[in-house]
């Protein structure tokens, strides 16, 4: 598979090296130079998720990754299903919160951390990454206890919810979590400043484990496939998805699927208040607000990392950008969604709530609509509870954290606090 920096055409590698390397240059995102139909699309649909996955991913990366390897990565990673629930007549939910952080991150983290532990083969390796909420479980779960590779996680702190914060503070070992006073955005842009930073990202051997890790964005394609190969084949062609939008890798992904030949119709750009795309959808102009916090707080990104890759699979055509439409879904609406679904015997929590609105706002009769639900529920416990004024019990994975100690430390935010704590933490 061959990638080349968005930001500068020159920096072309190998998926290993982009895997290892996570940014490109002058903090450029990766893309692969070519996205090549499948000519049987119908044939790989027909397939068993894992099987399909490594197919679709082979497909993908080429032969630099052994079969037998890729086979085992994708098997290791892909321990939990995708199941496609009914909402409603026209109306399915993809359910991603399956794995053992109950996120969809946990397809991204854990294919990251199997590629990396295969491909890096003992070399020491700091991953640094950011989190709005469940990429932090997700990567620290994937990568908890693997031999030369330590991972620090930036979070905001006081902006996530508590359950959220349970299931990635608490590991300890090689997992180094850190609360930044102030949002998401800042956290990206510390973690930006340290692979700038050549002491940090040479001496500490720097990787990422956002979205902006190639190996992730592949790794959430297969979902894709996976919702629609659930979907009786007549109703394939009109698929809409509805994907809730922080970051944007998981509209990426499911573009790069669309891409590939799976038959979806068009897609939504589903964010909350922060709603720097949808603005930019209709108007043209990008124009980032401050970030404002938000009862889907894992969505409170104003500057997206991923949408370079957006554009890029418009601008060589890929996709017509006539088939993206983005919908900004604010506090008041998030929760009028929620008790939507919940009248129609659908517990959701704000995020897939916002999906849920997106697509029952413009779907038409001869439809079918897909939103991802990107968690489960009792991730946003107290949220839920309150909206819905009902209990949710706790799934095992969140209350076996409840109870353990928080390993999490406090650094301001300030990029030469975060380069002291680091040195003093790995060195």
């Amino acid at each position: 598979m061959k990638l080349v920096n968005l930001k500068d055409a020159s920096d072309a590698v190998s998926f290993s090296e982009a895997v290892k390397k996570g940014l490109g240059k002058h903090q450029g995102l990766y893309f692969p130079t070519d996205i090549i139909p499948f000519d049987n699309i119908d044939d790989v649909l027909a397939m068993p998720f894992v099987e399909r996955s490594i197919h679709v991913l082979k497909h993908l990366i080429g032969d630099e990754l052994p079969e037998a390897l890729l086979s085992s990565i994708v098997t290791a990673a892909f321990q939990f299903g995708a199941p496609l629930a009914k909402v409603s007549d026209q109306i399915h939910c993809l359910e991603l919160f399956h794995g053992p952080t109950l996120a969809f991150k946990d397809f991204g983290g854990r294919f990251m951390a199997q590629c990396l532990a295969n491909i890096s083969k003992g070399e020491p390796i700091t991953i640094l990454t950011a989190t709005s909420g469940d990429t932090g479980a997700a990567v620290a779960h994937a990568f908890h206890g693997i031999d030369n590779i330590q991972v620090v996680i930036l979070y905001p702190k006081g902006k996530i919810s508590k359950l959220q914060e349970k299931l990635f503070t608490t590991l300890g070992d090689n997992i180094h979590t850190v609360a930044i006073e102030s949002d998401f955005d800042d956290c990206q842009q510390l973690v930006k400043a340290a692979f700038d930073d050549p002491d940090v990202r040479d001496g500490l051997h720097l990787n990422s484990a956002n979205s902006i890790n190639i190996s992730r964005l592949l790794a959430q394609v297969c979902y894709y496939f996976e919702a629609v190969a659930q979907l009786p084949i007549e109703d394939r062609a009109k698929v809409v998805f509805s994907v809730p939008s922080g970051n944007f890798g998981n509209l990426t992904a499911g573009i790069i699927a669309k891409a590939l030949g799976v038959p979806i119709k068009r897609f939504i750009a589903a964010t909350n208040s922060n709603d720097t795309v949808p603005r930019y959808l209709k108007t043209g102009e990008w124009a980032p607000k401050p970030t404002v916090a938000t009862i889907s707080n894992a969505m409170d990104v104003s500057q997206p990392n991923n949408w370079p890759r957006i554009e890029a699979l418009v601008e060589q055509g890929y996709i017509s950008k006539d088939i993206l439409m983005g919908e900004g879904v604010d506090e008041e609406y998030t929760q009028v969604a929620m008790r939507q679904l919940a009248s129609l015997g659908y517990v959701s929590e704000p995020h897939a709530a916002i999906g849920y609105r997106s697509l029952a706002r413009s779907l038409t009769e001869d439809e079918v609509g897909i939103f991802l639900g990107t968690a489960h529920p009792a991730k946003f416990r107290e949220t839920v509870e309150n909206v819905l004024g009902q209990p949710i019990s706790l799934p095992q994975a969140l209350a076996d954290s409840v109870g353990k100690p928080d390993f999490s430390v406090d650094v301001e935010n300030s990029y030469e606090a975060l380069k002291k704590h680091l040195f003093a933490t790995l060195r």
